[in-house]
């Protein structure tokens, strides 16, 4: 395995979050599942359940206690970090490359600036609603 990047701690970057995934893996390889496609599903589900404690402490706490509340904040980004996490080992299952995922990043981020984006009505709706529940 290689060596971690050095002088990232306050920019993780995919290839380190890839080579955690399997640093993590190594450690637990007889207990967990084999990173290999056919488990990469798993690690799907898994991530789902992530982003519901994402969503839990968004309704229960709202947008102004995670902008305030330093410890609100934390949980938030904690459970953002294993969908993270849980992306990263979908990425090693499948053997995709920081190189690789990179360039197709670029590319599909390249592609959606280009796009003209209308404002979606179901979006307005939320807003309204969310200025009925502040009043």
């Amino acid at each position: 395995m290689r060596n971690m990047p050095q002088n990232t701690k306050n920019n993780i970057g995919i290839e380190e979050m890839l080579l955690y995934s399997l640093k993590l893996w190594k450690k637990h390889q007889k207990e967990w599942s084999p990173l290999e496609a056919k488990y990469a599903k798993y690690r799907l589900l898994w991530l789902i359940g992530e982003l519901g404690e994402v969503i839990d402490i968004i309704k229960k706490d709202g947008e102004k206690a995670i902008m305030q509340n330093q410890s609100v904040r934390t949980k938030l980004i904690e459970e953002v970090t294993d969908c993270y996490m849980y992306l990263a080992d979908t990425l090693n299952c499948y053997k995709v490359t920081s190189k690789k995922f990179s360039q197709i990043y670029h590319q599909k981020m390249k592609y959606n600036l280009g796009r003209e984006y209308k404002k979606r009505k179901y979006l307005k709706r939320e807003e309204e609603s969310t200025e009925e529940r502040t009043r």
